[in-house]
């Protein structure tokens, strides 16, 4: 049975924590037939390929990206415009291109230069997901489930090439969502910028205070949570917020305002517990806290064939086993057969139902 596939060939241009959380959401759900990845760093490479995240490995660009169908860029967002200036010599005409970095008009006004054939098939996104953890031993495909993943097109861009990469990302478990490049940036300015520059003025306030080990050793989990973020790749974080720097510039400015705003109400007990109410309501209905009150489930990514009885064929092996589905998602389904998700409550469920799925001789792939 043939893999349902997107592209034959993929290149993980920065092989870290999102760029390996994409590579292992294509293995995981069959999406790409090879996924080949390029770093400046040997020992990344070495440790993707252990890992198995990615099947070939490359330290600089030559001839052999020829081959490629798919170039997905997770580098630094100031690197962004030279490392695909640097490919161009060796891009096929029908490969598209995307990338990942948190900040998109910038990157967009950089490649404005570059041949059309560049600038139509090539699509701005990001991944509203990451971690202060760092590096593709920390990369996970559930790192993209359910998150939104926005995409910014700009005039030259080709319909068909959108398209492809909305499939992709949807595939993937995300949501793609269409923005304007400068819309995002300044969305995102304050989403997701000003929070690392909060936790970062809070983490300095510690170190610089007079008491920094008394400070230390109360700092409960609170602190922790909302200072999180600090703990990611310092360099890629300072990219982000000064190539965003416009649009942090207007995000500190309101952020000051209501900073002021909560000091004088400490005057004012009752404005401050309306200001407290406000705050929790608004938190609470945000989507992506709605997501974390679900339980996690333990994923197991199954291929099968496109012909009349496999879902009841392989609901029924695993309820005769008494292991119990708690969820199932069609992740792409084609003339030649798809893959099926299936939900599990626990790791040992989810590996019982692999080795099951397995021995029947169905190509499984589960985390």
């Amino acid at each position: 049975m043939s893999a349902t596939i997107f592209f034959e060939s993929v290149l993980i241009v920065g092989v870290g924590l999102i760029g390996g959380s994409v590579a292992r959401g294509l293995r995981e759900r069959f999406l790409a037939g090879e996924i080949v990845g390029l770093d400046s760093d040997p020992e990344t490479l070495t440790t993707a390929l252990g890992l198995g995240v990615i099947d070939s490995a490359h330290l600089s660009i030559g001839a052999w990206v020829k081959n490629v169908d798919l170039v997905i860029l997770a580098v630094p967002v100031r690197a962004l415009p030279g490392t695909i200036n640097h490919l161009i010599p060796f891009l096929s005409e029908t490969c598209i291109l995307t990338d990942v970095g948190s900040v998109k008009a910038p990157l967009l006004e950089g490649i404005s230069s570059f041949p059309s054939i560049v600038q139509e098939r090539f699509v701005g996104g990001h991944p509203m997901a990451g971690s202060e953890r760092a590096g593709v031993q920390h990369s996970s495909a559930s790192l993209l489930q359910n998150a939104i993943w926005v995409l910014t097109p700009t005039s030259q861009t080709q319909v068909l090439v959108l398209e492809r990469v909305q499939e992709l990302v949807a595939a993937l478990g995300a949501n793609p969502v269409v923005l304007e490049p400068s819309a995002h940036d300044k969305l995102v300015a304050t989403v997701s910028h000003l929070p690392y520059l909060s936790a970062l003025a809070l983490t300095r306030l510690i170190a610089r205070h007079e008491d920094r080990d008394g400070l230390a050793l109360l700092a409960a989990g609170g602190f922790r949570d909302l200072t999180r973020v600090a703990s990611g790749d310092p360099r890629m974080s300072r990219d982000m917020v000064v190539e965003n720097r416009a649009a942090v510039r207007e995000a500190l400015q309101r952020y000051r305002i209501e900073l002021g705003l909560l000091e004088d109400m400490l005057e004012t007990p009752e404005l401050l517990l309306e200001a407290a109410t406000e705050g929790k309501r608004s938190r609470d209905s945000l989507p992506v806290v709605r997501r974390s009150m679900l339980p996690g489930l333990h994923d197991v990514v199954v291929l099968i064939p496109d012909q009349p009885g496999e879902f009841a064929r392989i609901t029924t092996l695993l309820g005769n086993e008494s292991v119990n589905i708690k969820d199932i998602e069609v992740l792409v389904m084609r003339e030649q057969g798809g893959a099926v998700r299936l939900g599990f409550s626990s790791s040992d469920e989810a590996n019982h139902a692999k080795m099951l799925l397995e021995q029947s001789g169905y190509p499984v792939r589960g985390r």
